[in-house]
């Protein structure tokens, strides 16, 4: 193939600006700050201000919106010029870890734990991490190998299997109770526990429990190939009523409730594990 050596030249580099890579950061960095803080950072000047105004009231919008819709209990116990006040703050101030909307309901609660921007309302973050649980577990994706599980196993001597959406939730606050009637000062003398279960029909479920459930679901949590019988003495051991059979009794009861709920699957199938050792 022949070329044509009579094509003229073009020269690259001619007119390039070779600041325009460091302009370009520092419009950008400009463009920003002033979209973060328009009262402390002036806006770009080769900007209109019309054009800069959407961009503020865009970017602001947004993050607000996903805001007041994660934690809409929270939003509920602040007036309107309080609120963005508070969403103003984390905006100008807070620094995101991600660039994924999804997550920014996550970074709010980073927020309230590094500031603590109201120390009128001590609850705050706990009930910011009660409200942000609820989405998380919609988005929850854990499985497990339901061949390896025998839903209708013995639930004292076998090992009760939970459900991986079966999250069992501690607080020092009771947050299931706080609305804008009732925002305590003083913690209470003692802790809430809620257990937060996404049904197989995909309904998110809140049960108020008290010390005893909760730590029979955290003892069978634990991965430690312990049976229901042997929680259930430990818990009575616990409790200064070792052998006492009403325990025992009223924990078989509570074994077999939750499994009615399916908050617990099953045990796991001795005879799959069997199989997998040999």
């Amino acid at each position: 193939m022949s070329t044509n050596s009579s094509l003229p030249k073009v020269d690259l580099q001619a007119g390039y600006d070779p600041l325009l890579p460091t302009k370009m950061g520092q419009l950008q960095q400009q463009f920003a700050a002033h979209i973060r803080d328009p009262e402390l950072h002036a806006a770009p000047e080769e900007i209109e201000d019309r054009r800069m105004s959407i961009y503020r009231q865009l970017f602001y919008n947004n993050i607000e919106g996903f805001i007041s819709t994660g934690f809409p209990v929270i939003r509920k116990l602040f007036a309107e010029t309080d609120w963005h006040q508070l969403v103003r703050r984390f905006f100008s101030d807070y620094r995101c870890h991600t660039p994924l909307f999804p997550e920014i309901p996550r970074e709010f609660i980073r927020f309230l734990e590094q500031e603590q921007p109201c120390k009128d309302k001590p609850f705050l973050l706990e009930l910011a991490h009660y409200e942000w649980v609820e989405m998380a577990l919609e988005l929850d994706n854990s499985t497990l190998d339901m061949d390896k599980i025998d839903s209708n196993g013995d639930l004292l001597e076998g090992q009760p299997v939970l459900s991986p959406q079966a999250w069992l939730l501690h607080y020092q606050w009771p947050v299931h109770k706080i609305s804008p009637d009732y925002q305590p000062t003083n913690q209470p003398q003692n802790p809430t526990f809620i257990l937060m279960n996404r049904s197989p029909s995909e309904k998110i479920e809140f049960t108020h429990l008290n010390q005893v459930s909760a730590r029979l679901l955290e003892l069978l949590n634990e991965e430690n190939n312990t049976s229901g019988l042997s929680c259930l003495q430990q818990i009575a051991t616990e409790l200064g009523r070792e052998n006492d059979p009403l325990v025992l009794q009223a924990g078989k009861d509570l074994l077999q409730d939750f499994r009615q709920q399916q908050i617990i699957l099953g045990t796991y199938d001795s005879s799959q594990t069997d199989r997998e050792t040999k």
